[in-house]
């Protein structure tokens, strides 16, 4: 993974957590996170990042993941990881932790549509593999089930002129597109992080996302982050955010001292630390 670079020091764009105002922090009902550099640290959550998670559902946050990594892949951490909800895929599919260890999948598109869509995105797949010939599948899609992915940093480096003619390809063929910290996402579908925040609080809580954007914040680290960075006052990016800077449109509004974990639990104690004591 590159080194971080400077951030832009201008308060116009992107502030310190310090200067997150605590009447926001502590009127937050709760808080969304990307998982990948956000959550984890060299490929595995730290356990600061997980105590923090424990502390926001301790005190009665709502807390969902949401990931473009696959459904195969976020299984495992649905019952052992204190949150409400892992979102996976981009916002297509919700895994919920049950009783007895059980987790329940929930899909925005249909059975017959995600079949249909499967079988197209194989063959952009291959096609990409094919034309890009130092483009490969991320390691972990055997475990998904309604969108693509190319490694480009988690175990093979692409160049952004690579990474760029990926993302076109993938459009060309009609599909959404996007760069996460290490892989390029594509999909067919309405579906997004975004899109899958609304839809997960009208699935679990039977509320509108939208009427109470102001009293959820969420956590973040690169570009396919800025849909929520735009969204969300209470946007904040990792420092290694630093990374993908010059090539957000919309960057968080604020941001940790800290990197990936460890800016994550920044993140939770000032949200804590303006809470009232139970």
């Amino acid at each position: 993974m590159p080194a971080s670079s400077p951030l832009p020091s201008s308060p116009n764009h992107l502030l310190p957590l310090t200067r997150w105002a605590a009447p926001a922090r502590s009127a937050l009902i709760g808080v969304f996170t990307d998982i990948d550099d956000t959550l984890t640290t060299d490929g595995a959550i730290t356990p600061d990042a997980l105590q923090a998670l424990a502390d926001l559902k301790t005190t009665g946050l709502a807390v969902v993941a949401i990931t473009g990594r696959p459904v195969g892949w976020s299984l495992p951490f649905v019952n052992t990881w204190p949150v409400d909800a892992i979102v996976a895929e981009n916002g297509a599919v919700a895994l919920l932790p049950t009783a007895g260890g059980q987790v329940e999948k929930r899909y925005q598109q249909d059975a017959a549509t995600r079949a249909t869509n499967f079988a197209r995105m194989q063959a952009v797949l291959a096609r990409i593999e094919h034309e890009v010939p130092a483009a490969a599948r991320a390691t972990d899609s055997p475990g998904r089930e309604t969108d693509i992915a190319i490694d480009h940093s988690e175990f093979v480096q692409l160049s952004e002129e690579t990474i760029a003619q990926v993302v076109a390809l993938m459009r060309s063929e009609g599909m959404h597109a996007t760069v996460s910290s290490i892989h390029i996402n594509g999909w067919y579908g309405d579906n997004d992080k975004l899109e899958g925040a609304r839809w997960i609080v009208r699935e679990l809580w039977g509320r509108t996302l939208d009427d109470e954007m102001d009293r959820w914040a969420y956590v973040g680290d690169s570009t396919n982050d800025q849909l929520m960075f735009r969204s969300f006052a209470s946007s904040i990016g990792v420092a290694n955010v630093a990374r993908f800077v010059p090539h957000l449109e919309h960057l968080p509004r604020y941001v940790t001292a800290g990197e990936r974990g460890a800016g994550f639990a920044e993140v939770a104690r000032a949200i804590l630390s303006a809470r009232p004591s139970r």
